[in-house]
């Protein structure tokens, strides 16, 4: 079974039972093919991704109010409250650079070592691997070259 099959599976099986939690697959983002392969279904075909140099991601407190963007540079690391952001990595699709953006990240609350989100986050869809978080929605908006 591909790695795109089980994520789906997962996905239809947590549908089903009627759960409210979204299965996430962590993906190496040393295998781009697979990454590629995986947006490719969800998105529809594309040639390929660009790895981007800017990725822009919204923050939600739903506690305050809150909304925050933020510009994020793949390795970088930004605190927001009592949330961690660790940005690791932007693609965007080489035929539709303003659309489609994923990104990888790694999400912390407080000073929990262990992450509250771990993994790819599409713009287009930022429903199939979600935040589900008590006090905080993040989305990822696009990636930029730039």
């Amino acid at each position: 079974m591909s790695l795109r099959a089980a994520v789906f599976a997962g996905l239809c099986l947590a549908g089903a039972a009627g759960a409210q939690e979204i299965v996430t697959t962590p993906i190496d983002p040393a295998v781009p093919s697979e990454v590629d392969e995986i947006i490719s279904g969800i998105v529809g075909p594309v040639t390929g991704f660009a790895n981007g140099s800017i990725g822009v991601l919204r923050v939600l407190d739903k506690i305050t109010g809150a909304v925050t963007d933020l510009e994020m540079a793949p390795g970088s690391e930004r605190v927001i409250d009592h949330l961690t952001v660790r940005f690791a990595e932007c693609r965007y699709p080489i035929d539709n650079p303003t659309g489609d953006a994923i990104g990888l990240m790694s999400l912390f609350y407080q000073d929990n070592p262990e992450p509250i989100f771990q993994g790819w986050m599409i713009a287009s869809a930022p429903a199939l691997n979600a935040l589900d978080h008590a006090r905080y929605d993040v989305w990822m908006l696009r990636c930029s070259s730039e």
